[in-house]
């Protein structure tokens, strides 16, 4: 029998406020590479050192985190849909705001980085993919690397679709589930991950986000996608994991000392490496595992502003980038003290961000479909018999 037995069907409200909770924590993480000594979009001259331990410590976890997230999404996404549905619905969603954003956002990014070179957004434009891929041409994705990636993972599963039905798969979901409930059984997931890694960054040791040449990384992300998919969809595993939040919270704090012990204290390169690997990986997957634990247990619950966030969050990653960068780029030139450049980006960006889309974008189908949302449903006028019987009107 090819049926796929579907979880609880009520909404997974702490999914939801984990997802906005990533996607703002991605916008603060973004102003703060801003004041980091390390080379990004737009520099301020003075950096603050005190920001590269927390902002090395927030890398680990919150990309392989969100695509975890995306996978539960995904699995709720895909419902009772065949297989094509399920790519028009992907396709939809991910490759029309990632081609909108390469061809419009992305470009104006990279406008701003460069203006000294051509002045003019005019003159720019002819020159928007000269000179081959960035940083040393004009042809980038920068923070749409994330939906591109998520967009490839989306189509890559979608040939197993039916066998996602299947008894045979239950059955294997089934005992998995069985263990990841156990006492830190979520743990099972981690040596198949540190495996891929070990054995994949001999070749691919850089995460460079351009997909050609971050396999290991695009390999890394796929996994945890896949745990998404697979184990965090069970309510079995998500109680059990609400229940152990402790333990995995101590998990956490455990590792990511290591963490830094192994990038401050161990002088022997290869040593360090390969601790750095294993070590980042653990402490990525426990708080993960922590966050979820703790959104469960005091975020599963609706409120009159997730759903309007919800809807929101996808359009403010897309449009978050370029507003630090235009925004970034002037304020960085006024005489004001470093502490009040950082509070102004952040505020005229999110001030830009809102505005943008809560007068423009959201108002307009075509603007909510290249900027992933679903389209406004067209509003039905009654025939003219119905007009005088219709109680809505009333209301």
């Amino acid at each position: 029998m090819s049926t796929r037995t579907m979880p609880e069907k009520r909404r997974k409200y702490f999914v939801d406020w984990l997802r906005i909770a990533l996607i703002i924590s991605v916008f603060f993480f973004h102003v703060g590479m801003i004041f980091r000594p390390e080379q990004w979009h737009v520099n301020s001259i003075e950096s603050f050192p005190f920001l590269d331990p927390i902002m090395w410590w927030l890398h680990l976890w919150r990309m392989p985190l969100l695509f975890l997230v995306s996978g539960i999404g995904t699995f709720y996404a895909i419902g009772h849909r065949t297989t094509w549905q399920y790519i028009k619905e992907r396709l939809r969603r991910l490759y029309i705001p990632f081609t909108f954003g390469f061809f419009t956002l992305v470009p104006l990014m990279v406008y701003v980085e460069r203006i000294d070179k051509y002045g003019s957004l005019w003159n720019f434009i002819p020159h928007m993919f000269d000179g081959g891929p960035y940083p040393a041409g004009n042809i980038s994705w920068h923070h749409l690397w994330f939906i591109l990636y998520l967009l490839l993972i989306s189509l890559l599963i979608a040939p197993f679709l039916n066998y996602t039905r299947s008894g045979h798969y239950n059955m294997i979901r089934g005992r998995l589930i069985h263990m990841a409930s156990k006492k830190m059984g979520l743990n099972l997931v981690l040596p198949v991950i540190i495996l891929s890694q070990i054995y994949l960054r001999q070749y691919f040791p850089n995460s460079t986000h351009a997909l050609a040449n971050d396999w290991a990384y695009f390999v890394y992300y796929l996994l945890f996608f896949l745990s998404g998919f697979m184990l965090f969809t069970s309510n079995k595993v998500i109680e059990a994991l609400a229940q152990q939040r402790l333990l995995y919270l101590a998990q956490t704090l455990i590792s990511s000392a290591i963490y830094f012990i192994t990038i401050y204290l161990i002088d022997n390169e290869s040593i360090r490496y390969y601790m750095y690997m294993v070590v980042s990986i653990v402490a990525a997957w426990s708080c993960g595992l922590t966050a979820l634990g703790y959104f469960k247990k005091y975020f599963d619950q609706n409120h009159r502003y997730r759903k309007v966030l919800n809807e929101a969050i996808y359009p403010f990653y897309l449009l978050h980038q370029p507003a630090l960068i235009f925004v970034g780029y002037f304020v960085l030139q006024w005489d004001i003290s470093y502490g009040a450049q950082a509070i102004l980006i952040t505020l005229l960006s999110l001030a830009a961000i809102i505005f943008c889309y809560w007068l423009i974008i959201r108002r307009f189908n075509v603007l909510r479909v290249v900027f992933g949302m679903k389209p406004r449903p067209k509003k039905q006028v009654p025939a003219i018999g119905q007009i005088a019987k219709s109680p809505v009107l009333d209301k």
